[in-house]
């Protein structure tokens, strides 16, 4: 199963690394790492007394290469409002994105993001989820899927 990149600092780690496949309208940017934890408050009351003891350790690493690899795969995908106008439009895109991830059974475990990086073509294309918009766009992302996958190992 393949989880959902949420949070803002997950999908800024993995857009800051080179993308592995590129294509015409898309691009994948992967990193070999898991989703940063979520912080919790601390339940436990605060005390007031001043102390000059050590301070209790943490126990993380501070180098996220010092943690064990991901045991997940997780996927973002990132369709800006300037490429895809229409809310239907991007729906659509975020559906085929996804379901190209799926359908590769090779996906390795780590953070995956797929960004659309130019639009598809309006007068080709002219209505927001016509079906040969949605098959284009699954032909050009299981062809870049593949080819990322392909990155990735060899990475």
């Amino acid at each position: 199963m393949i989880g959902r990149i949420v949070r803002s600092a997950d999908f800024e780690r993995v857009l800051g690394t080179p993308a592995h496949a590129r294509s015409v309208h898309f691009a994948v940017h992967y990193l070999r790492a898991g989703p940063s934890g979520v912080r919790k408050s601390t339940s436990a009351p605060i005390d007031t007394k001043l102390s000059t003891g050590e301070a209790p350790e943490q126990g993380k690493p501070v180098d996220e290469s010092l943690q064990a690899p991901p045991s997940g795969c997780w996927l973002g995908a990132v369709v800006p409002k300037r490429h895809a106008r229409r809310s239907v439009t991007r729906n659509l895109l975020k559906r085929q994105i996804r379901a190209a991830a799926v359908a590769q059974a090779s996906l390795q475990a780590g953070l995956w993001v797929v960004r659309l990086r130019s639009p598809f073509d309006r007068a080709r294309f002219a209505s927001a989820a016509s079906d040969a918009l949605r098959d284009e766009a699954g032909r050009e992302l299981s062809r870049l899927m593949a080819d990322a996958v392909r990155h990735a190992a060899v990475a």
